[in-house]
């Protein structure tokens, strides 16, 4: 398989996967912190309300969410990927920013919350290191 689609095929994946760490971390913080019953999380104008009201509790199983959706996916690109995987970790990393910016102004989250918005980058970085480490410091 060509090195740049063995590339792509592993950013698809690593946003797959992150998506997929991403949805169970916000399920198991429904467990803790339920939603009222009846919220549609898929409608924002009844989502606002709920956020606005939410603990700083609950705020810390969304921040594990969002930071755990790129760094697993950030490490997934990269191990999967033929070359450069600090690279294809900071993609995911920038699209998982990306998706994170547009949730948190579609939602219209809290000022605070913002302070994740760059740790999407700095634990996607990580991953890819630690990719990087293990393949003997590949380029």
């Amino acid at each position: 398989m060509p090195a740049l689609l063995r590339n792509i095929l592993a950013v698809i994946a690593g946003l797959i996967v992150g998506g997929l760490v991403n949805w169970g971390f916000l399920l198991l913080n429904g467990v803790f912190f339920p939603l009222p019953e009846g919220t549609d999380m898929g409608d924002p104008e009844q989502m606002k309300p709920v956020i606005a009201s939410m603990p700083a509790m609950a705020w810390l199983g969304v921040f594990a969410a969002h930071l755990g959706q790129a760094f697993v996916g950030g490490w997934v690109a990269a191990r999967l990927g033929a070359s450069r995987p600090v690279l294809l970790a900071m993609i995911v990393g920038v699209l998982s920013l990306v998706g994170g910016v547009a949730n948190a102004i579609m939602l219209a989250t809290p000022a605070w919350t913002w302070i994740e918005m760059p740790l999407y980058l700095l634990v996607a970085w990580l991953a890819g290191r630690m990719v990087q480490g293990g393949r003997g410091g590949e380029q």
